[in-house]
């Protein structure tokens, strides 16, 4: 009795009753690491199952968590290896580091054995958003085994492909530059190798991709769709090692290892294909036949380096760098050369900056460029066509914990662009003739954004958040706007969740193209003149719901967006070198809306995921400047409109050594424009009759559906003395052989006797039959 007295005295003397004792809040913060690589995980889960309260890790592996006084139970994990779980006694601010195993199976690579990221993903008040690590897509089977991450991020629901084997994203009824691509926070304007079929992101130089479609962080700005954001890895902190591969189409190799131990570490990391190898001995070993003729050549490449170093205990500094071309060139043996180049430079410094326990620094300085050229040489006569862009660009960052219910983000931007529309030259080798054209525009873009992700009871979470971007084009051209986010989660039980999202965007930069898909000689152009920002507002709103003893997440979300000065281009644009490209723009408005059902499974020897999609995306161009608009000023679907999409991903550990992996996809046809009929008329010189087609609305056909299924084994090798860690990776891309659509052109049939024209017949072009591959993949 006079012990219980005591106590309850002393802490009515501290000047707190006894229930708020128990409540007195500790601040639990620490990093997250691999054990015997020293290598940071970003985005593990570190968890407090009996308070339903976690963190996820940063680009830096660091957590921060709020929690009562008192002996809690935390649990970390991680795709890919084993899950820990620490008793704690928190009696005071603490700092807790783990050291995380890989999973002995080292192809259970998906597996999170507890509760971990599907815990975490029904509890944020974030949605429309997908992680997606390099560990998981390189199990899944990929064409030529070519592992690539945008790819992969296909197989999500609300993301359309713009084609057979492209690389390009048309997310949630945006088109392909509505999407904000960035590389440790560079942006990067054209993600694509090879016309499309591949992206630029090596797989062994990224750590994660986030993928957001909607209910956008306030962060975040500068285009309407979906924003891409890829972290690369930091490397090796405490040994050097050496990892690649061997592909059918390139290899890679990657280098990694401390600068100074568990103080700083680099990576490099290289890839490059080799069709050029081959080309060129075929070409060379011809070159005495006539009659021949010559290969071109092709390759691409890329170069990724980052470099990390502690300055002390509350500083660190991030070096990023990305080198990446295509190149292609043909030279017949009559003269005629053609030269085609395109690629990204990419560099970022990042500083970390930590104030105190509840206040974070980071400040970044970076630059990208994106340049095309295309050189023709005939005999004495050359000719070349550039464009190119380039920016400029310093953001700060600032996270502020006040407490265990607030977080705060807050920081600016700004942005200087060079837009370079249009460069010529020709002329003669002789210098007799000669001319040329330098087409070129500045801007001056800035943001200033706030948010706060607030928790007020166990049941609510609210995410919400202003941004302030501006752009300016010269003197005249000047435009700002208010872009507003807001989210919301709602916990019905501790397993069912709904939420709900906002945001509002604008999009300063746009995409000059004439065709559906982004291609290498697209020009990005400024708002100016008569081209007015474009803008966006979606709403969403789902329900997640966590079953089977934590190992599915069913979510179900529906989405409504609309789109305000949408650009298309008046018939006979001329696109390129032209001093008054304003002239050639209509705008628009654009629809979307669909309903989005997605069931993850991370625990077991089978894993994997099922998506399908039920979604309308439409545009309306009305008449203007003398035109009658596109299709007459009537609504239409331009061809990435897809109606259903189904995705089903699977993963199974046949045993230790053997992994079994699939996927099949199935859409809708394509949107397009086929002629009804053919016109036939009589010239006046009583030659062939010719014949004019005749068309409907745009975009009234559909092609044949599109569906795939790829097939994929990774076997994993013994060790030896040499390689300690090594695979052999067999995929069969289309594993069926489904002649899947590609274009669609008309043959002339005509009348055996007279050759006379008596119809046309539609004929399919399709692309890949079916491909099977090998990769072998190493680390030592």
């Amino acid at each position: 009795m006079l012990l219980r007295l005591w106590v309850v005295v002393g802490i009515c003397c501290l000047g707190l009753p006894a229930a708020a004792w128990a409540q007195v809040q500790h601040q639990l913060n620490g990093v997250v690491r691999v054990s015997g690589s020293g290598e940071v995980l970003p985005g593990a889960t570190v968890t407090v199952p009996a308070l339903q309260a976690g963190a996820t890790t940063d680009e830096k592996g660091a957590y921060t968590l709020q929690l009562p006084a008192g002996r809690h139970q935390v649990v970390v994990s991680f795709i890919g290896y084993d899950t820990q779980t620490r008793e704690l006694n928190l009696t005071r601010d603490q700092r807790l580091n783990f050291q995380l195993v890989a999973s002995g199976n080292q192809l259970g690579e998906v597996l999170v054995e507890g509760r971990g990221s599907l815990q975490e993903k029904l509890q944020t008040p974030q949605m429309s958003v997908e992680r997606l690590t390099a560990r998981e897509a390189k199990l899944l089977p990929a064409l030529f085994g070519e592992v690539d991450l945008l790819k992969t991020l296909q197989l999500k629901p609300g993301v359309q492909n713009g084609g057979e084997g492209t690389s390009g994203l048309f997310v949630r009824g945006g088109s392909a530059d509505q999407n904000l691509v960035l590389l440790d926070d560079a942006l990067v304007y054209n993600p694509s190798h090879l016309f499309g079929l591949f992206s630029v992101f090596n797989p062994d130089a990224v750590q994660s991709v986030d993928l957001y479609k909607g209910g956008f962080p306030a962060q975040y700005g500068g285009r309407l769709s979906s924003v891409v954001d890829v972290k690369m890895r930091p490397g090796n902190a405490e040994k050097l090692t050496t990892s690649g591969g061997l592909g059918l189409i390139s290899s890679r190799l990657t280098v990694e290892g401390p600068i100074v131990k568990n103080k700083g570490a680099f990576l490099v990391s290289g890839r490059r294909t080799y069709f050029d190898i081959f080309t060129r001995q075929i070409n060379r070993l011809n070159n005495d036949d006539p009659e021949f003729d010559p290969i071109p050549d092709y390759y691409f490449y890329d170069l990724n380096a980052k470099a990390n170093y502690k300055l002390g205990a509350k500083d660190e500094l991030f070096l990023s760098g990305y080198l990446g071309n295509d190149v292609f060139g043909f030279n017949s043996q009559n003269g005629f050369n053609f030269d085609f180049s395109w690629g990204n430079k990419v560099g970022a410094l990042r500083w970390n900056h930590v104030f105190n326990r509840k206040l974070f620094l980071n400040t970044t300085a970076s630059v990208t460029s994106y340049k095309y050229s295309i050189t023709n040489k005939l005999d004495q006569f050359s000719f070349s066509l550039a464009s190119d862009i380039r920016d400029l660009t310093l953001r700060t960052d600032l996270d502020y914990l006040p407490n265990d219910r607030h977080t705060l983000k807050f920081g600016a931007t700004a942005t200087s662009h060079r837009f370079g529309t249009g460069r010529l030259q020709a002329g003669s080798e002789d210098g007799r003739l000669g001319f040329g054209s330098d087409i070129s525009y500045r801007g001056e873009e800035a943001a200033l954004y706030a948010s706060d992700n607030f928790r007020p009871t166990e049941k609510w979470q609210l995410e919400y958040g202003l941004r302030l971007s501006g752009f300016r084009s010269g003197s005249q051209d000047q435009y700002a706007g208010l872009e507003p986010r807001a989210g919301v989660r709602y916990s019905l039980t501790p397993n069912l969740t709904l939420k709900s999202s906002y945001a509002l965007m604008y999009q300063y930069v746009h995409l000059v193209t004439n065709s559906g898909a982004s291609l290498p000689t697209d020009v990005w152009y400024p708002s100016r003149g008569s081209v007015r920002p474009q803008r966006s507002q979606q709403v969403a709103t789902g329900a997640s719901w966590l079953f089977g003893d934590g190992r599915f997440l069913l979510t179900n979300e529906v989405y409504y967006k609309w789109a305000q000065r949408q650009i298309d281009f008046r018939d006979g644009a001329q696109l390129f070198v032209n001093e008054d490209l304003d002239a050639e723009f209509l705008f628009g408005r654009g629809w979307a809306y669909g309903n989005e059902l997605y069931l993850e499974k991370k625990q077991g020897r089978t894993t994997g995921w099922v998506g399908y999609t039920l979604s309308w995306t439409k545009r309306r161009f009305p008449p203007q400047r003398g035109t009658s608009g596109i299709n007459n000023g009537e609504t239409f679907f331009p061809n990435y409109d897809r109606r259903h999409n189904l995705t089903v991903v699977l993963l199974h550990n046949l045993n230790e050594r053997v992994q079994l992996t699939g996927s099949f996809v199935y859409t809708s046809g394509q949107a397009t424009t086929l002629p009804l009929g053919r016109f036939l008329f009589q010239d006046v010189f009583g030659e062939e009759p010719g014949a004019v087609p005749i068309y409907p609305q745009r975009n009234t056909y559909r092609l044949a559906p599109y569906h795939r299924f790829d097939l994929g084994v990774v076997w994993k090798l013994r060790p030896n003395r040499w390689i300690p860690e090594s695979d052999l990776t067999f995929s069969a891309y289309n594993a069926y052989n489904r002649r899947n659509p590609y274009f669609v052109y008309f043959d002339q049939l005509r009348d055996p006797q007279t050759d006379q024209i008596t119809g046309y017949r539609a004929r399919q072009v399709s692309l890949f039959p079916v491909i099977p591959s090998v990769t072998y993949n190493f680390k030592f």
